[in-house]
């Protein structure tokens, strides 16, 4: 049997463990720059506000509601003591996501899992448990808030999933719910009903992995450490949208020097860079180079990436409000390519050394390239110190 672990609520519930008296409130948890609402609450929700509500929609539709930006460096946090519990019932747990986790279940006891968290994080959460993972995921879909739901036989399992929309399933969403809409396949029974043939044919081997799972046959192993990364992508919104060559490029770098950070945790080194961005009123574009070598410098990236940026900012005129720098190609550090043409010296690995052990000790960005002056502001803000995406060891993405 397989147990998930689903916190509900989970960046508000997170704000009410150091703000009590935020309990019982409507609150909406605004993004990095302040633009969205990312996460609500209950009864937020009930408001009508929906995640992605523009702030201020949030605040006509929920006057009454009280709105704080995000802190992942909180969340992470608490995030991880909830693994530790986890971990504390069985020893073979997946860190899913931030707020969620699979577990191997040697004793069924949800209830008692379940009060543990509160009472040691103070963040509530629903369990479910079935034979696959995708059950007990959806049985903790099921029984939110602050619930429960064991799945152990066919007619539980019949039960769980007559009904329920074929896209609540985690991996089945976009075209491919429109492919099977078309069969006339649109909720979970229908999908386990259907000859998995066909759903080979229509979502490949990976929709015919959850149509299995579903039937309650496990294909999904409880993964305790995440695969190699394939690639390694770093970007998101930049805020408010602009056509300022400068503050752009700002922004370039500062997600080279992500994906650097990323690349030294991973102790991997790219072969390829890639720079895509979206534009307000046009669509988005991204190319690709190929590096000299294998590299994980910050230097040989932030050139690639700026070499990349006029190329696919056409026209330089349009605005920009979303991007994404993309190491791809990955290699071991200790099996990286190198190159006739390598410039990198001594000093340069001297000066990336002494950059990262001050970052350690002062904090991410206090040493930072010159480059992204134009976004003193972001970097004067705190809470874009931390970024989603950059929490390492998840196995979501």
């Amino acid at each position: 049997m397989i147990g998930h672990v689903d916190a509900d609520c989970f960046y508000v519930s997170a704000e009410r463990v150091r703000f009590p008296h935020l309990t019982g409130v409507p609150v909406g948890v605004i993004g990095n720059h302040g633009a969205c609402i990312i996460a609500k609450s209950y009864e937020a929700k009930a408001a009508g506000i929906k995640t992605g509500t523009p702030i201020w929609e949030g605040v006509t539709l929920c006057p009454d509601a009280v709105y704080v930006k995000r802190d992942f460096r909180w969340y992470e946090a608490l995030s991880r003591k909830m693994l530790e519990l986890v971990k504390e019932v069985s020893p073979r747990v997946e860190f899913y996501s931030i707020d969620e986790s699979f577990y191997e279940v040697e004793v069924i006891d949800p209830h008692g899992l379940q009060a543990a968290i509160l009472e040691r994080v103070g963040v509530p959460v629903s369990v479910g448990i079935a034979p696959t993972k995708t059950l007990a995921k959806l049985c903790s879909d099921s029984s939110k808030p602050f619930g429960v739901r064991i799945v152990t036989s066919d007619d539980e399992r019949r039960e769980l999933l007559a009904g329920i929309p074929v896209t609540e399933v985690c991996g089945i969403a976009g075209k491919a719910a429109i492919k099977l809409a078309a069969h006339r396949i649109t909720t979970c029974d229908e999908f386990v009903a259907a000859d998995n043939r066909l759903i080979r044919k229509l979502l490949t081997v990976v929709g015919e992995r959850l149509w299995y799972e579903l039937r309650g046959e496990p294909v999904l192993p409880v993964l305790i450490s995440r695969a190699a990364h394939q690639r390694i992508a770093r970007g998101g919104s930049i805020g408010r949208a602009t056509r300022d060559p400068a503050r752009v490029a700002a922004f370039v770098v500062r997600n080279v020097e992500r994906v650097v950070e990323a690349l030294f945790y991973y102790q991997v080194t790219c072969d390829q860079l890639t720079l895509s961005l979206d534009f307000r009123g046009a669509p988005g574009r991204a190319i690709r180079c190929s590096l000299l070598g294998s590299t994980a410098d910050t230097g040989d990236l932030r050139d690639a990436a700026l070499w990349l940026l006029p190329r696919v900012w056409r026209p330089a005129s349009a605005t920009v409000h979303y991007m994404h720098v993309i190491a791809d190609r990955l290699r071991p550090l200790t099996d990286r390519q190198r190159s006739l043409f390598e410039r990198r010296t001594v000093k340069d690995e001297r000066i990336e050394f002494v950059k990262r052990s001050i970052n350690d000790v002062v904090g991410r960005f206090a040493l930072r390239s010159a480059s992204t002056l134009p976004l003193t502001d972001v970097y004067d803000d705190p809470a874009n110190s931390y970024d989603i995406p950059d929490i390492h060891g998840k196995t979501c993405f």
